[in-house]
């Protein structure tokens, strides 16, 4: 499976509308977690395998390697860390966290 890319054809949109390529590329196995946990602090590999509990690494090399296509994160010195849009990503997603906290204390 390819990265999913705006302008073309992605899971649940034959026109690759950006949003449609986000929601693709974000709702993959592990893909939020990753950059959840990068938004922590950078890491590395080994790092990051353990704070996502032991996602197979067939997983998260796959999962790392469409971030970074997608520009989401980026290899550095001191392992992997979120480039600035994956930071602003992060921050458009503060309100769902906030949404989601209320919500699961709702049950």
């Amino acid at each position: 499976m390819s990265t999913p890319r705006p302008g073309k054809r992605v899971r649940g949109s034959q026109t690759g509308r950006p949003i449609m390529a986000a929601f693709d590329l974000l709702g993959r196995r592990w893909a939020l977690r990753v950059l959840w946990e990068l938004g922590e602090a950078p890491s590395t590999f080994r790092e990051l395998r353990g704070r996502c509990d032991d996602v197979s690494p067939t997983v998260l090399n796959t999962r790392l390697r469409e971030l970074r296509e997608a520009r989401l994160i980026e290899k550095t010195d001191q392992g992997y860390a979120l480039t600035e849009p994956g930071r602003s990503l992060g921050r458009a997603l503060r309100p769902l966290t906030r949404w989601a906290e209320d919500w699961g204390g709702a049950n």
